[in-house]
């Protein structure tokens, strides 16, 4: 989604949230956590996503910087299980991206102090964890990076080859 922007001399203004614009395309949450992520250029998060009944849909954007962002489709029932889609994600497009409940979710920053909001759906409950590799052969995702920057806890998820959905 592109935000009508409204800039001028002394910078830019735009709605960056609206439940009303989510409504109409079908979307609606009771949004009830947000968070940030700061990240240097290579920093590469995800691919994570949490099992019900503490799933969370997400609304995510760049407030600073750019980020490859990533979607995998977790539904088993979906024609689309175990794709996924890559979108650019720029604070200066101030473009926002929709994540549904029963997709994993990762990113890349593009650029040093990339700054990442997050709108979720549900609490975070570590419990309910879960997620896939980043690096997955199965999935063959191009993050446009050679040498990521990954956590340890990151590197040892497990791949979608055997992986049983949650969804």
């Amino acid at each position: 989604m592109y935000p009508r922007v409204f800039g001028d001399a002394r910078g830019a203004f735009f709605e960056s949230f609206s439940a009303r614009v989510f409504e109409q395309a079908g979307v609606s949450h009771e949004w009830v956590q947000d968070n940030q992520s700061s990240s240097a250029c290579g920093v590469l998060r995800g691919l994570h996503f949490q099992r019900p009944p503490h799933a969370q849909a997400k609304l995510v954007r760049v407030a600073q910087g750019r980020a490859l962002d990533v979607i995998v489709d977790l539904r088993r029932e979906s024609t689309t299980y175990g794709q996924h889609l890559v979108v650019e994600l720029n604070a200066h497009r101030y473009n926002t991206l929709y994540v549904p409940i029963g997709f994993a979710h990762g990113f890349v920053a593009l650029e040093d102090n990339t700054l990442f909001l997050y709108k979720c759906s549900d609490y975070y409950q570590p419990s309910a964890e879960g997620g896939l590799r980043w690096d997955d052969p199965t999935l063959k995702i191009d993050w446009g990076i050679d040498s990521p920057t990954v956590s340890d806890k990151d590197q040892i998820l497990p791949s979608l080859e055997g992986f049983e959905s949650p969804f």
